[in-house]
């Protein structure tokens, strides 16, 4: 028997992404409904899908919603604090244990791991990983979220738009890494700050100078930014679940504050995204690995840049400002993905010996400008996995495929082949020399 749900009035229509994060227009666009009322909890029907919900928070918003939001669907949900799990790694099959008992099996894992308990947290996300359990947000995505300098360093990698930023750990290298993002005002970030803590306006690099060496002399790492006047005080929080935006607000500082964050007093206001930066946020979340997160971007001058890419998002704010169902499409996109838990690609495609995964780069020579068919590299004992152009990827791209300067294939297969086809480099010795003597040589 069907449970009952309160009426729920207007649908708002959301364009679907490609995996490249560019907005496509789809037949059967997807939907995200505006906040129910009052929930009748269902009855008499079978759960689909067991799902944990990894927080030490139960009671707050959040939590709450998304519980409220799998159970509304019928779906079987409990709330495990992350703190009382431990990982048996004793047995033929590794397992998990929670308040010292086995684990009984789950389908789905939605970790809300804080900050100050990443390190563990993501320990016992990357077990479930590996008990093939299916969860949006993986352990290295966290991991690499939650550390804004390796975050920045993934980001840029990929050509998305960020704040000129720069890292200097010795003093003397401090006042020229301030001048290379273009000078003062600045603004300085702990590597681990959240909520906007441990961010700092500097207008004068005397002042920045002064505070990065007491933040140093803490034993602190930060990073140096330019400040983006143009967005003083405000910026946009996107929501990416798998590939697309459901809901984005714009977040505005009250008075003198130039933190926008909700937990600093700001305000929220819902905001209708551009196709450019709607891209922007799915491409940040998808490249590091989360399929559910926060994206907090600044408009500059010439299109968006990314600040942070958060991997366990609130929905209060969000959810007040957008009245839509912010928790349902979580719950939605778990419920439609459970099936394939995210596995490690190049761990599984390693283990026979003289195979792998490599990316093999395009640059001049007789490839640019031939199909892949023609290049040769078809007759290979080579898969072309993707093609990456620009911001695009290509999924198994077909041998009528151009190449073109830049291109980058990710391609697995026999490693003397892929070998061939890489620009040689001067060999190293192989063979394991005598220490010299003197084994140090002082200039």
């Amino acid at each position: 028997m069907a449970h009952e749900r309160a009426p729920v009035s207007t649908l708002a229509l959301i364009h679907g992404t490609s995996s490249s994060g560019m907005a496509t227009h789809s037949r059967h666009p997807r939907t995200v409904l505006e906040l129910p009322g009052p929930l009748t909890p269902p009855s008499c029907q079978a759960a689909l899908v067991k799902l944990a919900i990894l927080s030490r928070a139960p009671r707050s918003y959040t939590t709450s919603r998304l519980r409220t939001a799998a159970a509304a669907r019928g779906h079987t949900v409990k709330v495990l604090n992350t703190l009382r799990f431990g990982i048996d790694l004793s047995q033929e099959a590794p397992d998990l244990l929670f308040r010292g008992r086995p684990l009984s099996h789950y389908d789905a894992v939605l970790p809300r791991i804080g900050n100050s308990v990443t390190y563990f947290g993501t320990a016992v996300v990357r077990q479930f990983e590996q008990m093939d359990v299916y969860t949006p947000n993986t352990a290295n995505g966290i991991a690499n979220s939650r550390d804004k300098l390796r975050a920045t360093q993934i980001l840029s990698r990929h050509n998305i738009g960020i704040p000129p930023t720069t890292f200097a750990r010795d003093r003397a290298d401090v006042s020229a890494a301030i001048e290379r993002v273009g000078g003062a005002p600045v603004v300085i970030k702990l590597l681990e700050g959240t909520q906007g803590i441990g961010v700092i306006l500097a207008p004068e690099i005397k002042v920045a100078e002064a505070i990065i060496e007491t933040l140093h002399s803490t034993r602190q790492n930060v990073l140096i930014q330019k400040f983006v006047a143009e967005s003083r005080g405000r910026d946009i929080r996107a929501l990416v679940v798998g590939d697309r935006v459901v809901a984005a607000m714009r977040r505005v500082a009250v008075g003198d504050e130039f933190r926008s964050n909700v937990h600093r007093g700001g305000r929220v206001e819902a905001v209708d995204l551009d196709p450019e930066f709607e891209s922007a946020a799915v491409r940040s979340a998808q490249i590091m690995g989360l399929r559910v997160a926060g994206v907090d971007m600044l408009e500059g001058a010439d299109g968006p840049l990314v600040m942070e890419v958060n991997s366990s998002p609130g929905l209060e704010g969000i959810e007040s400002a957008t009245k839509l169902d912010v928790a349902g499409a979580i719950i939605d996109f778990i419920d439609n993905q459970v099936a394939f838990p995210e596995i490690d690609v190049r761990q599984r495609l390693t283990v026979s010996t003289g195979y792998g995964v490599a990316e093999i780069v395009v640059r001049g020579g007789d490839l640019v400008g031939q199909s892949l068919a023609d290049s040769g590299i078809l007759d290979k004992d080579l898969t072309v996995l993707t093609l990456h152009r620009g911001t695009a990827v290509i999924p198994r791209p077909d041998g009528r495929r151009v190449l073109e300067e830049g291109d980058r294939l990710l391609c697995f297969g026999k490693l003397e082949d892929m070998r061939s086809m890489i620009p040689a480099r001067r060999d190293r010795a192989r063979r394991l020399r005598k220490l010299p003597k003197p084994p140090i040589h002082h200039p």
